[in-house]
């Protein structure tokens, strides 16, 4: 993979409707949009009855690694699968398009077993997935993506890249897909690895980065090349990689590394929740410290909390730069402060918007989820290849949709799964790029930058380079009583119309600045909202569907916050001397307006995941 340093985190080794068309936005709502009966505009109205959206998203999957030959699975090992018969017949996976055997690869692809859960991680950088897809042939994954050999016991062989599960492995989404509704053309907003994914997830844009020095916290005098692509004459330009971010005192292996950090200017959905007064939160897995912050300047909290995968491997729990909010500061918690209390998740504190995920489970049984819940597994739960796989990732998957079906929120929820990008897995299905870039400057693999198809693609939209997309195809599923049933949703989207979705909803207003909102796909196609259902389906951990019935009437219960390390309440406590000097326009009312107090900047590991 090429990065300065490839990850060790094993310690053992929307768009919804019709563009502009809300009333935040100067115009009507379009019809799906109406607001339910009876509803009150208000701070926290909304245009659905949709009045929680929570985002499980995970790690580096493409749609034709999970869903290959969907609804049809081997059958000759792991947890059994029966398609239902009234399965839509025209889905767009490889053995529709009639690729598992001829296929122009080097290699045809193999499906993997449950045994082969655990396999080497493959090359997902910026300019190798653009490569791999060749204009849309599809035929250069082997050269461009592939990593057969690895360390760790982990499963390799010549041809990996190209290699799939099915419903025998990846059951549980199986099962999703057949009670609720899935798109075959998701895409990720640009290529590239799990920073701009994640960035991509929340505000639609890659471009307003600068570096940051983790001693000075100052920008750097010259803009670091692996953290600012394309910088223009004040340093700012485009993340195409994985640099850790300036507001989180764990970036950086806990602050042990000097390698620069990275700061984005502009707005992302936290902002625009904030100024409609909706509450939102950011739930990560390890997000409460193991070492709590001291509250003195220069000193740093740590993550190092591990969980063991189902290889054996202890793997760090948190992740820095999986954390997009981290990269601003008017979204961030820097020193991983807990809230004061179960009431305080989703609102303004101490927290910032920022939680672990023991604080999601809290809110939830007490009824007091935010209307929009980002949630992210801990690292050996998120299915990214290397570290975690899919029998993992399904626990997670398991457990937070069963406890999200059997909370008092249920009835008005809406489950959106989604990933940051491919991994680089092989994936059939191509869209021609509708946002170019012309970055001729040599890449990670020794070509340039973009490929011919990205330098000849649509003008970059307000000139912003190493935008090229829309990228990868990665699966998409809504779960919720007004999703479709058993429904595949051909809409082009990509992993900003789940930010539109949220802005539509909310009558936010859009991101700005040629972020990717203003032109996503919508996820309307996906809901039913004049016919819901009123079904629960719980699943077993090995995917397997344990119970189809009525959703039930279940009580909130009083929670606590999971207490971490001794903590101080801190969250006043400034020291202006280590905020990043950034010498560019940040939106500063928008990072007033959210009450921003002070942060420490870390330092950063380099990496591609």
């Amino acid at each position: 993979m090429a990065s300065r340093g490839r990850r060790t985190a094993m310690r053992s080794l929307g768009a919804l409707a019709g563009a502009a068309a809300l009333t935040a936005l100067g115009s009507s709502a379009p019809g799906w949009a109406a607001a339910p009966s009876g509803a009150h505009h208000g701070h926290s109205s909304t245009r659905t009855p949709i009045k929680h959206v929570v985002v499980l998203f995970d790690e580096n999957i493409s749609f034709d690694h999970y869903f290959a030959t969907y609804p049809k699975a081997a059958n000759t090992d792991g947890t059994k699968f029966k398609a239902s018969k009234k399965t839509p017949k025209h889905i767009d996976t490889l053995a529709h398009a009639g690729l598992l055997k001829k296929n122009p690869n080097q290699y045809a692809p193999k499906r993997l077993s449950p045994s082969q859960a655990m396999t080497c991680d493959q090359n997902h950088s910026y300019g190798p997935e653009q490569y791999a897809a060749n204009h849309g042939r599809a035929d250069q994954y082997v050269q461009n993506t592939e990593v057969d050999k690895c360390s760790g016991g982990l499963f390799g062989e010549p041809g990996l890249v190209m290699d799939y599960y099915d419903g025998n492995t990846v059951t549980a989404l199986w099962n999703y897909a057949q009670h609720y509704a899935l798109n075959d053309r998701s895409f990720s907003s640009t290529y590239g690895p799990s920073t701009p994914g994640a960035l991509n997830l929340v505000s639609g844009q890659t471009h307003g980065v600068i570096s940051v020095d983790p001693t000075t916290g100052k920008q750097t005098a010259t803009p670091d090349s692996y953290t600012v692509k394309s910088p223009d004459a004040k340093g700012v330009g485009t993340v195409v990689n994985d640099p850790d971010p300036a507001y989180d005192d764990c970036s950086g292996h806990d602050h042990t590394s000097s390698n620069a950090l990275a700061a984005m200017q502009g707005r992302n959905i936290g902002d625009l929740l904030n100024t409609k007064k909706v509450t939102w939160g950011w739930f990560q897995g390890g997000f409460r410290p193991s070492t709590a912050w001291n509250g003195k300047a220069g000193f740093y909290a740590k993550c190092d909390t591990t969980h063991t995968n189902v290889g054996g491997a202890a793997v760090t729990d948190y992740s820095p730069h999986h954390n997009p909010f981290a990269y601003y500061k008017s979204t961030a918690n820097p020193h991983h402060l807990a809230p004061k209390s179960v009431s305080e998740i989703g609102h303004n504190g101490r927290a910032n918007h920022n939680y672990d995920l023991t604080d999601f489970s809290a809110a939830l049984k007490a009824g007091k989820l935010p209307a929009v819940s980002f949630v992210k597994a801990g690292a050996y739960q998120d299915g990214h290849a290397g570290y975690s796989d899919p029998i993992d990732e399904q626990h997670f998957l398991v457990k937070q949709i069963n406890a999200i079906q059997s909370s008092p929120q249920w009835k008005s929820t809406a489950i959106v799964i989604a990933y940051d990008d491919s991994d680089g897995w092989y994936d059939h299905a191509y869209v021609t790029p509708r946002n170019g870039s012309k970055d001729t400057s040599v890449g990670s693999n020794g070509k340039a930058t973009d490929s011919p198809a990205c330098r000849k693609a649509r003008k970059a939209a307000g000139g912003y380079a190493d935008r090229c997309g829309p990228g990868t195809r990665q699966p998409l599923l809504v779960i919720s009583r007004y999703s479709k049933v058993n429904k595949v949703d051909h809409t082009l989207t990509d992993q900003a119309s789940i930010t539109r979705f949220i802005e539509d909803n909310w009558c936010t207003g859009r991101i700005g600045d040629h972020s990717f909102d203003a032109k996503a796909g919508s996820l309307r196609h996906m809901f039913d909202f004049r016919h819901p259902h009123n079904k629960q389906v719980l699943l077993n951990m090995d995917g397997s569907v344990k119970h189809i019935g009525p959703i039930r009437h279940v009580a909130a219960v009083t929670t606590n916050i999971t207490p971490g390390p001794s903590m101080q309440d801190t969250a006043a406590t400034t020291d202006a001397s280590r905020f990043p000097t950034l010498t560019v326009g940040l939106g500063v009312g928008a990072l007033l307006a959210a009450g921003v107090t002070g942060t420490y900047l870390t330092r950063r590991r380099r990496q591609l995941t």
